[in-house]
């Protein structure tokens, strides 16, 4: 029986991908809806959203299956607000209970707070075409600004990993 060797630079082998970053207000539903025409595809909504137990965050997920070039492409949502809800009991108050809300905004990629989109392009591109990708998605009147993000000095780059 053969023994395999397994090298600490096989574990950290990071498949290649192209990130680019998106600035707009727009609903998610309404933005995969402009991208799917403005880029010709066909991205539909992931039935499993990115989710953070322990932050109790749910980042919406699209995601587009290129059959002819084998490549995917996920849209992701970088904000998701989380409403908690405290009840402060007060004995001096007239009201014995007062209910409080707070409002937190975490982000799947804190590095880049303003960009409310991540589209992530499973395969390395070239930079012409990256830099189509990202004219493409200028046209659309609703985007305010999109720009390739290198990955490699992510901090969060593990919060891409999806399945």
């Amino acid at each position: 029986m053969a023994v395999l060797k397994l090298s600490f630079d096989d574990l950290n082998n990071d498949e290649a991908f192209t990130l680019i970053a998106i600035h707009c207000i727009l609903d998610n539903y309404r933005l995969a809806y402009l991208l799917n025409k403005h880029l010709k595809t066909a991205f539909v909504k992931d039935q499993s959203d990115v989710i953070n137990i322990k932050l109790n965050t749910n980042y919406a997920l699209f995601e587009y299956l290129d059959t002819n070039e084998e490549i995917t492409y996920n849209l992701v949502e970088n904000r998701c607000k989380v409403i908690t809800k405290k009840v402060k009991t007060n004995a001096t108050s007239l009201f014995s209970e007062e209910d409080h809300t707070n409002e937190t905004t975490h982000y799947l990629i804190p590095e880049h707070k303003k960009a409310g989109y991540f589209l992530k392009i499973d395969t390395e591109f070239t930079n012409k075409r990256t830099q189509d990708f990202i004219n493409k998605i200028l046209e659309i009147p609703q985007v305010i600004t999109a720009y390739y993000v290198n990955a490699e000095n992510l901090k969060s780059k593990n919060n891409l990993i999806f399945y």
